[in-house]
């Protein structure tokens, strides 16, 4: 005879684990920042495999806008199961099962963060890393300056 109390908890982890989110696009905070509001609280999303400039530096009002125009009002999905370590969820954003994140990149608005590539789906790594590389040759977005500072080194600067 199975073991009932097993069973549901093989039933309820997964589900418990998961932090996916459903939710409109409240706030768009930078280029790899957003607020979703998830039925009655907000979630502070952080979009995982990019990294876009920050307001302050160069081209980063125009990613946050180019974000801002591609998903805010919108329903989306967010798909991801960790936290930063601000708090904020680190997910693939999804809408109408177009992947923002991927867009970022292509648009030249974002990097590839290799840094957090192990995070990623190897699919995914792989695509982000070649749309970046046909955005750059392209020269799209911010890859229309010569050599444009990579968010990471703009901080480390900073930080100084």
């Amino acid at each position: 005879m199975f073991n009932l109390k097993l069973i549901l908890l093989l039933i309820l982890i997964p589900s418990i684990c998961l932090s996916d989110i459903t939710g409109k696009v409240v706030k768009v905070s930078d280029g790899d920042t957003i607020w979703v509001l998830d039925t009655k609280k907000k979630v502070k999303v952080r979009l995982l495999g990019i990294d876009a400039p920050e307001i302050k530096q160069a081209f980063g009002e125009e990613s946050k806008m180019i974000l801002a125009r591609l998903i805010k009002k919108q329903n989306v999905i967010v798909v991801g199961d960790g936290k930063d370590r601000y708090g904020r969820l680190i997910g693939k954003v999804l809408l109408n099962d177009r992947d923002i994140n991927l867009e970022m990149i292509k648009a030249g608005a974002a990097w590839h963060y290799k840094k957090y590539q192990a995070d990623q789906l190897e699919a995914d790594r792989i695509l982000y890393s070649h749309h970046e590389q046909l955005a750059q040759k392209n020269k799209r977005g911010l890859w229309k300056e010569d050599d444009p500072l990579a968010p990471w080194q703009w901080r480390a600067k900073r930080q100084h």
